[in-house]
């Protein structure tokens, strides 16, 4: 197998080769852009509570924001590992860590750190709020991640407000919600390993079976990756797909449909960091 019409043979479908053509098309871009301009840049910063009993968090500002036009928010939310009161635990793995490792990233990136319990959907909103009040802020397209216990909190986050989240994908999670109907409402993706041993793939399974006897999956996306472990869904966040798939909604689409083309699989996952380590060491940031 020595040339890419070689490769796409194999692949078992013909979406499947549309996608890995999209993917591959879209890395080729991304290194031009990088190799003529440099690795984009913003800035992190911690903040501490807004409101009492409130999540400390890091906001990333994306490369040249001056305040003169609205900026997407990307809410990062961290498994159960990364909880505690040290804020730069946040960064041992995810969005801001993928920014650190080259990821170009044109929104805001809220990073709470969570002391130990579930997600609270308002306490994530009081950030929302605040960040609203600050900075130059697109409203209508805020969007939110997460893994484990983040996994449950970006469900009970969007679930708990449909009409204020653009787009949601939960890896290897669950939902606390009673009421779970609200995640019918928006563009939501769900993802979590057959072979995941810390939470159950029948936690996201429930999921979905609720939102199918109710009818509402015309905006779901589920995949249930086949031998997949816990800690393999963290490579999702160091693909370029994974926030593609993000902003291609907004609030403003009609009807709200959920963006159906760009794939994530195993093989897909396994190309993660090593799509991050050719794009830094073409700039000759590679560590």
């Amino acid at each position: 197998m020595n040339t890419v019409s070689d490769f796409l043979l194999t692949l078992p479908s013909e979406r499947k080769r549309n996608c890995f053509m999209k993917r591959l098309i879209l890395t080729i871009l991304s290194i031009f852009a990088i190799a003529f301009g440099g690795m984009a840049e913003g800035t992190m910063k911690t903040h501490e509570r807004i409101a009492e009993n409130g999540y400390p968090f890091w906001i990333y500002t994306p490369d040249g924001y001056d305040g003169t036009k609205a900026q997407p928010i990307v809410v990062f939310l961290h498994g159960r590992s990364l909880c505690g009161r040290n804020l730069n635990q946040v960064l041992r793995y995810g969005t801001l860590d993928a920014i650190k490792k080259g990821m170009n990233m044109p929104a805001f990136v809220i990073a709470p750190q969570n002391p130990g319990e579930a997600w609270k959907p308002s306490k994530l909103m009081d950030i929302i709020e605040w960040m609203e009040a600050n900075y130059k802020v697109d409203a209508n397209r805020i969007y939110v991640l997460g893994m484990s216990l983040g996994g449950y909190g970006t469900m009970d986050f969007a679930g708990t407000y449909p009409d204020k989240i653009a787009a949601a994908m939960a890896l290897c999670g669950g939902c606390y919600l009673k009421d779970q109907t609200g995640l019918g409402e928006l563009p939501f993706w769900i993802i979590h390993g057959t072979a995941d041993r810390a939470v159950g793939v029948n936690e996201s399974k429930k999921v979905v079976a609720g939102l199918q006897e109710k009818q509402l999956t015309s905006r779901l996306r589920f995949d249930w990756l086949p031998g997949a472990s816990h800690g393999a869904l963290a490579r999702a966040f160091y693909l370029k797909d994974t926030y593609d798939w993000l902003f291609a909604h907004s609030l403003q689409d009609e009807g709200r449909p959920v963006e159906e083309y760009i794939s994530i699989d195993n093989a897909i996952l396994k190309m993660a960091y090593s799509e991050l380590r050719e794009l830094r060491a073409l700039v000759g940031e590679d560590d």
